[in-house]
């Protein structure tokens, strides 16, 4: 049995998919088990990963666990029940060691948790995500500007199904036990280049306007939390960290090279067609 924490998240949706697909049995944790409708062979089961002593059922016969960042406790709580292999989610920013940085702080601590738990770990550092185009949906709703922040920033972005599937072979294969994987994509594109793909996949002309720093840190501080927002700026505007860089990892993992931002976004098509615009 393999658990999945983030399990209707972009990246544990895919990874709940794959194992299924393998014929892993697979726990999937989530909020309200009753709003989802699990693939075959997939237990659904609510979990709070803030109360990490209430998971005791939830670790019940499970060898594995895919776990996200931010949640204390919780590989201490999974070794404790007999849990043999934990494979860590992270981020690019936990290898700078820098702590004064909220978002490196908390990945760095999840990295440390289950590095000390006492069971086999693998943790993943994957750059960003392509699903992070997701956020442009209210404004593809409403026209067809799409207001970018970090306009300058090139990410080799990643498809999480292509994380999902490197999870997955983690799993299964002990090699990449205390192993440490840098998964991206295949290219490194800027912001106006994600839109332009976007635009012609819709048959839309979208234009992509640039934000200022001072207009970037306005939009985000509506929706996040200071500290986060600062971490976002240490990133990619100090470039405390590049996401350019584009490794093999996926495909030396996998054996295939991963999805583009063009794949991806053909496969996720109907969610931007569907978010408008409304005319």
């Amino acid at each position: 049995m393999i658990v999945v924490s983030g399990a209707t998240g972009n990246v544990g949706t895919e990874l709940v998919r794959a194992l299924a697909r393998a014929g892993e049995p697979v726990r999937a944790l989530v909020r309200d088990p009753g709003k989802v409708t699990p693939p075959p062979g997939v237990e659904a089961i609510a979990a709070d990963l803030t109360s990490p002593d209430s998971l005791g059922p939830v670790f019940e016969e499970a060898r594995a666990l895919f776990l996200l960042p931010g949640y204390p406790g919780v590989a201490q709580a999974a070794a404790k029940a007999g849990v043999e292999h934990i494979v860590q989610l992270s981020g690019v920013s936990a290898g700078t060691g820098n702590h004064g940085n909220a978002v490196t702080r908390y990945m760095a601590a999840s990295e440390q948790e289950v590095i000390e738990s006492g069971v086999a770990w693998t943790i993943l550092r994957p750059c960003a995500f392509d699903s992070n185009a997701l956020r442009w949906l209210p404004q593809l709703a409403g026209g067809d500007t799409v207001r970018v922040t970090f306009p300058q920033v090139r990410t080799a972005s990643l498809d999480p199904y292509d994380l999902a599937a490197v999870a997955a072979r983690a799993f299964a294969d002990p090699a990449y036990r205390g192993e440490i994987l840098w998964p991206t994509g295949p290219e490194a594109q800027l912001p106006a280049e994600q839109v332009s793909v976007l635009g012609g996949l819709l048959g839309r002309n979208l234009h992509s306007v640039e934000l200022s720093n001072d207009e970037a840190r306005a939009d985000m501080l509506a929706d996040t939390p200071p500290e986060y927002v600062d971490a976002f700026f240490e990133f990619y505007v100090e470039g405390v960290i590049d996401e350019s860089v584009v490794r093999p990892t996926v495909e030396e993992v996998t054996g295939r090279a991963p999805r583009t931002f063009a794949q991806w976004a053909r496969i996720h098509a109907d969610d931007f067609r569907q978010a408008g615009p409304v005319r």
